[in-house]
């Protein structure tokens, strides 16, 4: 390099030199890059939702995929090849040899006789229980309660969720939901707070405040679930606005003056026409009046129908018919 009275010059050997070592630089610097050992971005059909694995599907692991609620034709076949797999047949429904086989009947009373089969000596027999449960709920007699296998309410879920699109944020309101046989899905599911149930029996209750809740893990969630009846909804909140209102065979027990009673209070708590309203095996209160009638009511709340669904069952050979409505004025 040398200095002359029109500026810097470089010489030829030291560019080359300069450009070379840059070369080598660069090489190192892109070799290090494409060894990087960074976890991929990935994207599997879907968004991924929050919330770990408390989505619809159940699951373990960490991910839930909110566009996948329902049993898919997949997961049946894999179920169906696991059991020829492992060579397993169905046999006769006798209790089996174990530590202490018993029917629920015989827990109970192991319950009661033994207070809780404590095997603490005393004096230390005293209650260790955080939060003592009945022994009837213990041994889950209220699963019985509903004329049909519990696991019903599993089906009930993946039919309505996936009638409205569910997500993790939308608002559910269910109208007498017993001992949440249904509701424990969509608690489980939602985000907290996102699910409210308005419920009249006290058994009921008492059977998802201090049984199903606790023993699924789900107190976390703080799902509104009031006792009342007459269609009072006042302690949901005045500005509330819900993605789906179901009522399952609830409205068929009720004179139809209170079910129209229960419409006007709830219209305009449904999203504007997207939000759904879902009523289980018939709607008497409506058909009673009349279609032209009908319509002309529900259209005064603001609401129209939509039409009517059937589901399947998934674990036995049962159907449900459902009838739909929606919000038609903002």
């Amino acid at each position: 390099m040398a200095l002359s009275s029109k500026g810097v010059v470089i010489t030829v050997p030291v560019l080359v030199l300069s450009i070379s070592v840059a070369a080598v630089f660069l090489f190192f610097l892109l070799s290090s890059l494409s060894s990087c050992s960074c976890p991929a971005s990935t994207s599997v059909g879907g968004d991924v939702g929050s919330g770990g694995a408390e989505g619809g599907g159940g699951g373990g692991g960490g991910w839930r995929f909110e566009g996948r609620i329902s049993t898919s034709s997949e997961d049946v076949e894999w179920v169906k090849d696991q059991i020829k797999a492992n060579g397993l047949r169905m046999q006769d429904n006798v209790l089996r040899k174990g530590i202490n086989p018993r029917t629920r009947q015989q827990q109970l009373q192991d319950l009661i006789a033994f207070k809780g089969i404590s095997h603490y000596e005393e004096p230390q027999g005293g209650n260790h229980t955080a939060f003592p449960c009945p022994g009837e709920l213990l041994v889950e007699e209220h699963h019985s309660n509903y004329g049909e296998p519990w696991a019903g309410g599993r089906d009930v879920f993946e039919f309505l969720a996936e009638s409205i699109h569910l997500r993790p944020g939308s608002r559910v309101l269910e109208i007498g939901c017993g001992t949440l046989r249904v509701g424990l899905h969509f608690i489980r599911y939602l985000n907290p707070e996102h699910y409210h149930c308005l419920e009249r029996d006290e058994l009921s209750l008492m059977a998802a405040f201090r049984y199903e809740l606790p023993s699924q893990g789900l107190l976390y969630k703080r799902p509104l679930i009031v006792r009342g009846e007459d269609m009072e909804f006042g302690r949901f909140g005045s500005g509330v606005v819900y993605d789906l209102i179901y009522a399952s065979a609830v409205f068929l027990h009720m004179p139809d003056k209170l079910v129209w009673v229960g419409l006007e209070r709830l219209a305009n708590k449904l999203k504007p026409y997207e939000g759904r309203i879902f009523v289980s095996h018939n709607i008497k209160f409506c058909s009673r009046l009349g279609g032209e009638e009908c319509t002309k009511r529900l259209s005064n709340l603001g609401l129209e129908y939509v039409g009517k669904h059937t589901h399947d069952s998934l674990l036995f050979n049962h159907y449900e018919i459902w009838f739909e409505f929606r919000r038609s004025k903002a």
